[in-house]
């Protein structure tokens, strides 16, 4: 029997037109002053088109521009014809960076702190930045825009009014797959950042944690050539295995455990068997975990039975043992 292929979209984008620079910059620059503080800035993920006038007017107004990478953000900066003075501001030399960046805040001046694509802070180091001038009673002033987990939320066509946003998996398989099994109880819809070389092995390992549940897979959203596929989660694990690792940046989709999951439970007694088997050889967290992935029981109360278990197994442990009298 043939194996169903996953659904396919891809849209190729028409070239972006030049801007009208005059007209941008009257819309940019003609409102009063902006006041000093660290604005977290959201940037384009691919279409450069993506930015707000007001991201536009900030990015201007600033004297100073943290960024993840300087060729990255140039090259937006340069597009909207903008040269307000960048600094590399990432994981690697934040905390050599930071003091200068909070002497510029206490001397009133506009920081701008961006990413290479999306919105700061979002699987992104730039949280301590904003934890420092917060606690220096800096004003912290957001700037919205195109974020790539909104973006892969809304063009996969699965409910939305709940999710849990995962960010990266672990890379080795091992930890991977505990970490499913401690999400697999969630009641809402999944949504995943995942590398090019690691997506293949990252859906097989989701397709058996997490069973049948409907899934997208969207890549270079935005970008000229936005892919968006849809199957089950083993569709589309077959295909990855198949095709060899995407090109670009990826977004996954997964929809929350079907209705029908709550259906395989176990009975109390073997609950708790299964529980303080499990507990006593992987720990009560990862046992929790995987009961719950199992049955669809919510993993804290599992949690808080095996909990439960182990204290009435240690307490009748306790009266049953030797008399050291």
């Amino acid at each position: 029997m043939s194996r169903k292929e996953p659904e396919t979209a891809v849209r190729k984008r028409p070239s972006e037109t030049g801007p009208d620079m005059a007209s941008v910059a009257a819309a940019v620059l003609n409102v009063p002053s902006d006041p000093p503080g660290l604005y977290v800035v959201a940037t384009p993920i691919g279409n450069l088109a993506d930015i707000t006038l007001r991201a536009l007017r900030i990015l201007a107004r600033a004297e100073i521009v943290a960024c993840e990478d300087t060729r990255v953000t140039r090259k937006l900066m340069s597009r909207y014809g903008l040269s307000t003075p960048l600094m590399s501001y990432h994981e690697h030399n934040a905390e050599a960076r930071r003091p200068e960046l909070m002497a510029r805040l206490e001397a009133g001046e506009i920081v701008a702190l961006v990413t290479d694509a999306g919105t700061p802070l979002v699987s992104d180091p730039g949280f301590r930045l904003v934890d420092a001038a917060r606690a220096e009673d800096h004003p912290v002033f957001a700037v919205p825009g195109a974020s790539a987990l909104l973006s892969g939320l809304v063009v996969a066509g699965l409910p939305a009014d709940r999710f849990w946003f995962e960010g990266f998996l672990p890379p080795k398989s091992a930890a991977r797959r505990a970490r499913i099994a401690e999400i697999a109880g969630i009641e809402g819809t999944l949504v995943l950042y995942e590398a090019p070389h690691r997506v293949a092995a990252s859906m097989a390992d989701l397709a058996s944690g997490l069973g049948a549940r409907s899934t997208v897979l969207a890549r270079e959203l935005t970008k000229r050539y936005e892919t968006v596929l849809r199957g089950s989660l083993e569709e589309l694990a077959a295909h990855l295995a198949a095709e060899g690792p995407p090109k670009g940046e990826i977004v996954l989709v997964i929809g929350p455990p079907p209705e029908g999951s709550r259906a395989n439970v176990l009975s109390e007694a073997e609950i708790d068997e299964r529980l303080g088997r499990r507990a006593a050889e992987i720990g009560v967290k990862r046992a929790s975990a995987e009961l719950a992935a199992e049955t669809g029981l919510k993993r804290a109360d599992l949690y808080r039975r095996a909990l439960d278990l182990g204290a009435r197994t240690k307490s009748g442990n306790d009266r049953n043992g030797p008399n050291d009298s």
